[in-house]
């Protein structure tokens, strides 16, 4: 690999990372918005911190995960299997789905 290769890599992989990012802010806009329109939607700072990080994490990994995979089919598959992790972490953080100690109720 040449210096040429390594540029063009590490610019990729900061294009990735920049999309993450600019995605996890555009979805934690919709309950910002939502908590100025309805009284359903009560976020805490600590909320949003939360959702962030993990919306974040899971875009991040799967962006590292897959730089090197060349066929759609394995990465469907990476992003399949952090999509399931990402909704059922979620869903044990809003509803304690499975009971753990990190549960929200």
């Amino acid at each position: 690999m040449n210096r040429f290769d390594d540029a063009q890599e590490k610019t990729s992989l900061a294009r990735g990372l920049a999309r993450v990012l600019l995605g996890t802010g555009a979805i934690l806009m919709v309950p910002a918005v939502a908590m100025r329109f309805t009284r359903e939607v009560n976020w805490s700072p600590f909320d949003f911190v939360v959702a962030g990080i993990l919306l974040a994490g899971i875009g991040s990994l799967y962006v590292l995960l897959t730089r090197k995979l060349r066929t759609v089919q394995q990465r469907r598959a990476i992003g399949g299997g952090l999509l399931l992790t990402l909704l059922l972490v979620w869903a044990e953080l809003a509803v304690g789905l499975f009971g753990s100690p990190i549960a929200g109720s």
